[in-house]
């Protein structure tokens, strides 16, 4: 199915809204049509067929509207810019239509209600002699307002005539009506003075409403006009950021620099930015360094230093320094145009909620009239016999007072507000449906690595030998390793590079020209080389066994972090311990507090992992969560998600990589990391922009404050009905209270002022500082994805997660020697080669046993299970 949005012109509430959804969708290849009042916009999903639109578009003009095919433009000029610009029209539009119905509006009132108030009226208008100037003087007053605001008649009647009455029928009915007994009163007013009845003109001129069919249009018109103010306040937080798009870049073009129009920039082009500028593109440095205020694109206030190779995105400001960078992706493929784009698909999509108040709309027209019917008829036989002047008054209040418009803008202004504000804030919603859907959240299921941890290994301890300085440790050991490719080796170099390490000062100047020789690999245990005549050592226990260095006092500490799930390397110089460098995936700093965060919010918490149950226990025990799933192979996540929605859990889930697709699909709500994979990014319902954790749970409150807005909104809008329609019936009428037409008219208008401005409050919102001091901590539940022992502690029943005993009869089990692993990445590594393998299961690899365990369904080869071993870079054999 493609997908087309249309530009509708003459919708004005909520009825016009659901009566054109209603039109759209039935027409054949329409699988499903959303409309957004406060966008003036409609998505339709379609069978990509041309006719289609046409169809579409002629079925949409014979319901008395008109929808056009929007024409794909660049998202500078999106479908938010067009809301932007259409808001500030619709406001100068009202504000005009405004003051020249109030230039009549207001001399009416006057001179219509003066000699009533007290209020001095010019003698020409005054007294039973100039009743008839009077007359004359209204009628002439009221007759430009109704001719200034024509439009509500014209939609009105025209909605009337289609089968489908809206606001405006509403308000052209009572209008009209007011001002069609008047005019017949003011006839019976001139028979009167022609006869000379005085007192049957005056009881005629009574008769006469011209300045309730003026001032109900005026005082509307006032409503519409703060109204539209307030509803173009709602795209407040994109409009800041498209504002920030830079219009200009500096480009260097053979070796000069030339200022040409950032839509000009081409891929591959070099910028210059300097201090103070904004980045006019994505891109890459590739020379200087800067300073850059990402809060435009992340909501992270820090400014993040750039060196040569960081990514840069358009729309951020260099802060300080100066650099070079290529252009790699420009107009509407940059990140803010994606995120542009995400709240546009966003605003334009229904949430659930929305769709019940939008059943209501499509009845709530016809049943107001049939009720300022049965007022009318009520009235004149029944409360007030024979009084068509009582009866006419309390069914006009009863048409005028009614406010689909309310109802229609009080789901999509709130969701407006709500996704600029998350996009500016680094939580990119994708749909109205996640925005309300995260706030059912009972349980939280996350991805381990690059999710909780960072995602790639980094130095975590350093431990010199007595009589080594912690330095030398350091720059020896990134000698060494500098020569290497393999993952541990390369995080030790960054840690160096960060702590300038320098060459060793207890070198000689000999030393500290030389040049690492007879460099040597050794498979399963490391690296060995020749230094100024001194042979190095580097790897794991093992290359230490067969170097003959003693670990000494060392050995202890190495037993320490190992159980700490970090991979301790040790390095020795001709024999002799120097000392130990320990490398691990790192926990990010955010990441515990997130899991206290969500606890305090009542809900729970588990970490799936591929990892093995022993390091998976570690990593889950240090961040509190409630439960860990581990073992669980990538094409297993998404049955344990599945399994968890059939225990009765809305689950969340938050990853990164591209083995989390499917379970981020599967999942209620999918949340992905931003700096994970394409695939991940595309499968989910929010984005992250900052990859921080934390903004899970600011997500989860977000759609929460959003919803309860929503909820607000709709009960104000129904309230307001409820109480506000059987006053202008006349219920309370015996009791001395009733309502004039003209209030009526007013209140309808700031009724729904009244909603905007509440889903305008959504704006001062910001995550919450939640107090986790009071929360417990809890013990940690770890249970391998094939492990039936372990109990749910959460309050919430959750069952295990096992496999079936069919399952487990049918699998069978082979256990491989496996050489050339020497730490948790090459375990990582020869895991994803057998897991590869068709018909495997499971996979176990242990790095201290040399070894690894494969389930697998029917029948599998040893040599298939050799090959895969051996083609990711290690030896296997049969155990």
């Amino acid at each position: 199915m493609d997908q087309k949005t249309f530009d509708v012109i003459g919708m004005t509430c909520a009825s016009c809204a659901a009566h054109v959804e209603k039109v759209a969708a039935s027409v054949s290849g329409v699988k499903e049509a959303r409309v957004n009042l406060l966008k003036n916009s409609m998505e339709v999903d379609f069978d990509g067929n041309q006719k289609t639109l046409q169809d579409i578009s002629a079925a949409v003009s014979k319901a008395g509207y008109e929808a056009q095919p929007r024409l794909e433009q660049k998202v500078a000029v999106s479908s938010e810019a067009r809301a932007t610009d259409a808001a500030q029209k619709e406001v100068e539009s009202k504000k005009r239509q405004l003051i020249e119905s109030l230039a009549c509006a207001v001399p009416l009132f006057y001179i219509a209600m003066g000699d009533m108030l007290g209020w001095p009226v010019p003698p020409q208008l005054s007294g039973m002699r100039n009743m008839m100037n009077l007359a004359l003087t209204e009628l002439l007053l009221c007759i430009p307002i109704l001719f200034i605001n024509r439009h509500y008649f014209i939609g009105g009647f025209r909605s009337l005539i289609h089968g489908a009455p809206n606001m405006d029928a509403l308000i052209a009915l009572g209008s009209s009506a007011s001002f069609a007994y008047s005019v017949v009163s003011l006839y019976q007013m001139a028979n009167a003075f022609v006869a000379g009845d005085w007192t049957a003109a005056h009881i005629a001129m009574h008769g006469m409403y011209f300045e309730s069919a003026g001032l109900i249009l005026a005082l509307i018109t006032l409503g519409k006009f703060f109204e539209a103010r307030a509803k173009g306040r709602t795209t407040g937080a994109i409009e800041a950021l498209m504002n920030l798009t830079p219009k200009t870049a500096v480009v260097e073009r053979d070796g000069k620099e030339e200022t040409v129009s950032a839509a000009d920039v081409h891929v591959g082009d070099i910028l210059v930015v300097r201090a103070g500028s904004a980045i006019p593109v994505d891109g890459v440095v590739v020379e200087g360094e800067s300073s850059v205020d990402e809060s435009a694109i992340t909501g992270e206030a820090i400014p993040v230093e750039k060196a040569v190779g960081a990514h840069v995105t358009g729309a951020t400001v260099s802060v300080g320094g100066w650099f070079k960078m290529q252009a790699q992706a420009v107009g509407d493929d940059t990140t803010l145009a994606g995120i542009i784009r995400l709240v546009d698909e966003a605003t334009s999509s229904k949430a659930p909620i929305e769709r019940r108040a939008d059943t209501i709309a499509g009845v709530f027209v016809p049943v107001v009239m049939v009720l300022a019917l049965l007022t009318f008829v009520g009235w004149l036989f029944v409360f007030a016999p024979g009084d068509f002047v009582v009866a006419l008054s309390h069914a006009v209040s009863v048409l005028v007072i009614s406010c689909p418009c309310a109802l229609g803008l009080a789901t999509p202004t709130a969701v407006m507000v709500g996704t600029g504000l998350g996009a500016s804030q680094g939580v990119l919603v994708k749909s109205a449906e996640a925005l309300e859907g995260a706030a059912a959240a009972t349980t939280v299921v996350f991805d381990k690595t690059g999710t909780l941890t960072e995602g790639k290994p980094s130095v975590t301890d350093v431990i010199a030998t007595e009589g080594v300085e912690t330095e030398d440790l350091i720059a020896l050991a990134a000698t060494l390793e500098r020569k290497s490719e393999h993952p541990l080796a390369q995080a030790i170099v960054a840690y160096a590079d960060m702590h300038s390490a320098s060459v060793p000062a207890t070198q000689t100047q000999g030393e500290k020209n030389a040049e690492l020789t007879d460099f040597m690999q050794v498979v399963g245990g490391g690296l060995t080389a020749t230094l100024a005549g001194s042979k190095i050592a580097a790897g794991n226990r093992r290359l230490m066994e067969q170097e003959g260095v003693d670990l000494g006092g060392l050995e202890a500490s190495a037993n320490t972090l190992a159980s700490d799930a970090k991979t301790p390397l040790f390095f020795a110089r001709d024999g002799k311990l120097v000392g130990i460098i320990a490398v691990a995936d790192t926990i990010k700093p955010t990441s515990a507090k997130t899991i206290l965060k969500l606890r305090a919010m009542g809900i729970q918490s588990i970490m799936l992992t591929g990892d093995q149950k022993t390091t998976a226990a570690v990593i889950g025990e240090k961040l509190n969560v409630d439960r860990v799933i581990s073992d669980v192979l990538p094409s297993e996540k998404e049955l344990q998600i599945r399994r968890l929605q059939e225990s009765g859990e809305n689950v969340i889930m938050v990853g990164d990589g591209i083995n989390d697709a499917p379970a981020l699909a599967r999942a209620d709500i999918g949340i992905a990391i931003g700096a994970g994979t394409d695939v991940a990014i595309s499968s989910a319902d929010i984005v992250l922009m900052k990859s921080d954790p934390t903004d899970v749970a600011g997500a989860i409150e977000l759609s929460k404050a959003t919803l309860r807005n929503i909820k607000q909104n709709l009960f104000w809008a129904l309230f307001y009905n409820a109480i506000c329609i059987p006053v202008a019936m006349g219920f309370l009428a015996p009791l001395g209270v009733t309502l004039n037409p003209m209030i009526g008219a007013a209140a309808m208008g700031f009724s729904s002022v009244f909603v905007v401005t509440n889903a305008l409050r959504l704006r001062t919102w910001k995550p919450k500082e939640i107090d986790v001091s009071h929360v417990g901590s809890v013990e940690t539940q770890v249970q391998s994805g094939f492990d039936a022992q372990s109990k749910p502690i959460c309050t919430t029943a959750i069952p295990v997660i096992v496999p079936t005993p069919k399952e487990r009869k049918e699998r069978m089990e082979k256990k491989l020697n496996v050489e050339g692993m020497s730490c948790q990445h090459c375990v990582a590594h020869v895991t994803q080669a057998l897991e590869a393998v068709e018909g495997v299961s499971r996979v176990e690899v242990s790095l201290e046993d040399a070894s690894a365990i494969v389930e697998f369904d029917g029948a599998v080869s040893d040599e298939a299970l050799i090959a895969a071993v051996k083609n990711a870079g290690y030896e296997a054999s049969i155990a």
